[in-house]
């Protein structure tokens, strides 16, 4: 009798429908046993039920307050593999099934479950019309959920992505053993060995054998492959570049669809349905890079609407529009430290311009991998470039330093292209100047960073070296007088093949082919768009 009645309460969930089953047992058990020891033991009994199922009851909370936390789209997340994820109560289901396990019920009464990732599987595709989300960019996946890592959109099939991939890693395997046994025969400053010139000869005759345009036939194929597609798909890029620009593009391509990869199966980002693609700013459509914190309930609408004056994000071009009838803002805020033209630098605050520093940093980020600062903008000064037109001063590039005493002329830069980089780099450095510092960027640097800074770098060192009319130049000198910091002036030169080891000394090498190939596109360049100290209006901040 004892065996049926926990039986019979291990099996229910309900307690009066236990209390009623418990108490028929017990009336048959007192009608036909009169033994006063039964009858205290069916008491017992009874007491001991009504403790199992609180402590069940109990049981059922606690694992109930112990389901893993839901994210903002009411999943649980996708460590939780188990879980009914088309259930409003998928934790609540899974305890009630696992009690039913241990209690020997029918399986047929267990609620069904699917896996979180095979649910996610068949519910993401490809964005690209006519993908069946197989292969990847990569040639290491065998499926994809993206743009970035489509092959249709690239131009491109699975197995070509596949035979790409193998070509790269080998190209790869043989770069690192000649790297190896370079290094093993390497000194401080050595020249560049035998194989790296006839790496950079080949390279050099690769770019110049490159066609100078595109023929009828081809711009007529081009044309009619956009036309057909549209943005759906890679514009064609053969014949526009030498191949070997063309393939290290190609390359650059997979390496970032690696990283976005990494970057979904770890749960950082999740392209397709909660990644801002474009950004309406105002007369221009940009596609974003990179993911960027912004709000869920914006950045799953996959297009932000954004004012180029306050920078303040909407979700619609109707928001955007009502926005703009009546936002008095022409011009980042803050003092405007120079102008020059249709050019201007404004000095902004973060501690007095919170919330719009706050909304250029989630802005940047969409552009700039490696950016981690969003909310805390306190300490930063940001200096926003603008454009000046009849409608008001256009964002085209900003950069960010800690507004204390620190070596760093820059903690984030950012800018449109056409020239406004270097525009950027420079003033950066003037100001560094005007401080009596030596100034460089903070580190790591990205790889475009890098690239900016080192044409920087190359073009100052070019200059000071054609303005140059002495017979010793000093590494010191020229930190002093270009405010760049001389582990960058060293490292530029090396690169630029300007410095030697010759006697115990190190030699700095006037190049004077470098120096003219400079001036050559100095001239035909001008000075269109090129810093004027004498516009300079700025002193620098107390306790610098």
């Amino acid at each position: 009798t004892v065996t049926q009645l926990r039986r019979t309460a291990g099996s229910s969930s309900d307690g009066t429908a236990d209390s009623d089953d418990s108490a028929e047992p017990e009336k048959a058990d007192s009608g036909s046993h009169s033994d006063p020891t039964v009858r205290s033991s069916a008491r017992l009994t009874r007491t001991s039920l009504r403790l199992s199922q609180s402590s069940h009851d109990v049981k059922q909370v606690a694992e109930r307050d112990e389901s893993p936390p839901r994210t903002p789209t009411g999943n649980a997340p996708s460590s939780e593999s188990d879980i009914d994820i088309s259930s409003p109560n998928a934790s609540h289901d899974e305890g009630a099934a696992k009690d039913q396990k241990d209690s020997g019920s029918d399986p047929s009464h267990r609620p069904k479950r699917r896996r979180f990732h095979e649910s996610y599987n068949f519910n993401m595709k490809c964005p690209t019309p006519g993908c069946n989300s197989l292969g990847h960019l990569t040639g290491k996946h065998e499926r994809h959920f993206s743009i970035s890592g489509c092959p249709l959109y690239h131009n491109l099939s699975a197995d070509e992505c596949k035979v790409k991939a193998t070509e790269r890693d080998k190209q790869e395997e043989e770069r690192n053993q000649s790297q190896n046994e370079d290094n093993r025969h390497a000194t401080r400053h050595q020249a560049p060995t035998a194989r790296q010139v006839r790496y950079k000869e080949k390279v050099q005759e690769m770019r110049k054998r490159r066609d100078v345009g595109l023929t009828k036939e081809q711009k007529e194929k081009y044309m009619e492959h956009r036309q057909t597609h549209g943005t759906s798909r890679e514009p064609l890029l053969e014949n526009i570049t030498s191949e070997y620009d063309l393939e290290l593009f190609r390359k650059a391509q997979a390496r970032a669809s690696e990283d976005l990869e990494k970057l979904r199966m770890q749960g950082q980002i999740t392209e397709g349905s909660n990644m801002i693609k474009t950004i309406v700013f105002g007369r221009f459509e940009l596609d974003t890079w990179y993911h960027s914190p912004y709000p869920e309930e914006y950045a799953r609408l996959g297009r932000l609407y954004v004012c180029e004056f306050c920078l303040k994000y909407m979700k619609s071009q109707t928001i955007l529009r009502r926005h703009m009838a009546k936002c008095v803002w022409k011009h980042p805020p803050g003092d405007e430290v120079y102008r020059k033209g249709a050019i201007s630098v404004f000095e902004v605050d973060g501690k007095k311009n919170k919330i719009y520093c706050q909304n250029l940093c989630l802005l940047a980020k969409l552009f700039l991998d490696h950016k981690t600062l969003y909310y805390d903008v306190e300490p930063f000064l940001f200096y926003v470039m603008t454009e000046a037109d009849n409608t008001g001063c256009h964002l085209v590039g900003y950069f960010s330093k800690v507004s204390f005493q620190k070596p760093q002329s820059t903690s984030c830069i950012l800018y449109m292209r056409q020239g406004y980089g270097k525009m950027l780099i420079d003033f950066s450095y003037l100001l560094s100047k005007v401080e009596e510092k030596v100034g460089s960027p903070e580190r790591p640097l990205s790889d475009l960073g890098l690239i900016s800074y080192r044409s920087y770098w190359k073009e100052v060192l070019l200059r000071y070296m054609y303005n140059f009319q002495g017979k010793e130049i000093s590494i010191k000198e020229i930190s002093q007088e270009t405010a760049v910091n001389p582990v960058d002036i060293v490292s530029t030169l090396q690169s630029l093949q300007m410095l030697k080891y010759w006697k115990g000394k190190h030699l700095v090498l006037k190049r004077q082919d470098l120096i003219d190939e400079w001036k050559a596109k100095e001239t035909k360049r001008g000075t269109n768009k090129t810093i004027d100290p004498g516009s300079l209006k700025w002193t620098p901040p107390k306790g610098t």
